[in-house]
């Protein structure tokens, strides 16, 4: 069996937002180590730069820029950044967002519009920027937008969360049709992972837990397709590549020892009556259609 090449990165340039912590840390982690220059992003100052200077210690090139995503100038100055410091852009991942559990009859306006505006318009607007860059530079380029199995399935109390991650999973569906002839390729990873968010989840608490004191995680956890936040890094630094230049419009589920290409949405059940139907007609018949109604019970649950 012949040998492969390592996947590198070497000469591009990658923004991760939300990446002073956790996921984004270990993304934008792996990017430098795979070659790539990179801009490390946080609200947190203190992280980002913590961050940032742990990359150049092991050699690699990294700055931090420190803004909440959100505003086309937060958007603009992930960009520029890149630019002034390293000259290009190549790879933007969306990785900032807020969280604020609340069921539907407690979550407020403010709590509603932080997770939306965090995840929805971050990702628009850090999206839109990075392809402005890709085109001025002569097309190519890489979109990772991050999804959720909350954006797939829904999630108890996660009305707005759960909302903003099926939001960017269309984001996929329209711009990786949209930058097409840029050469761009426009793909969601959906990820699972033993994180600070995992913690608040009962059934995962003590596993967190067991994993921050330097434990391993459960195998059978890691076939469920939950491990560590860096079993989910080599898919970014793996989009990221040329090698990935023919994956787009995918929205790819990894973590642990899974990996899972989610399927489009496609219509279950289809039949046709000439005329359409009444309200009458429609309770007459509906007792037929009922064995292809949906489950909405995410698996294991």
């Amino acid at each position: 069996m012949t040998e492969r090449n390592p996947v590198r990165l070497d000469g591009k340039v990658a923004i991760v937002t939300g990446s002073g912590r956790g996921l984004g840390r270990a993304y934008v982690q792996a990017l430098a180590a795979a070659g790539a220059a990179v801009v490390v992003n946080d609200i947190d100052a203190d992280v980002a730069e913590k961050t940032a200077e742990e990359i150049r210690g092991a050699g690699g090139r990294a700055v931090a820029e420190v803004c909440a995503v959100g505003s086309a100038e937060s958007a603009d100055a992930l960009v520029g950044r890149a630019v002034s410091e390293f000259g290009r852009l190549d790879v933007m991942c969306t990785n900032a967002g807020a969280l604020r559990d609340r069921t539907l009859v407690k979550v407020t306006d403010e709590e509603f519009d932080l997770v939306v505006d965090s995840h929805v318009r971050g990702t628009f607007t850090c999206g839109r920027a990075a392809v402005r860059r890709f085109r001025e530079q002569g097309g190519g380029g890489r979109l990772i937008l991050v999804g959720s199995p909350a954006g797939q399935y829904g999630g108890f109390g996660q009305t707005a969360y759960a909302a903003s991650k099926a939001a960017i999973i269309a984001m996929v569906r329209v711009w990786s049709v949209e930058t097409a002839k840029l050469g761009v390729t426009v793909n969601a990873i959906v990820p699972t992972a033993l994180t600070r968010m995992a913690a608040t989840i009962p059934a995962l608490t003590e596993a967190v837990a067991a994993v921050e004191a330097g434990g391993p995680v459960p195998a059978d956890l890691r076939r469920r397709g939950i491990g560590t936040v860096e079993d989910v890094a080599p898919l970014v630094v793996y989009l990221s590549s040329d090698e990935a230049a023919g994956v787009t419009g995918q929205y790819l589920g990894f973590g642990g020892d899974k990996f899972a290409i989610w399927a489009h949405p496609k219509e279950a059940f289809v039949t046709h009556r000439d005329g359409g139907w009444s309200a009458d007609q429609l309770a007459e018949d509906f007792a037929g259609f009922t064995e292809h109604l949906q489950s909405h019970t995410p698996p294991g649950r």
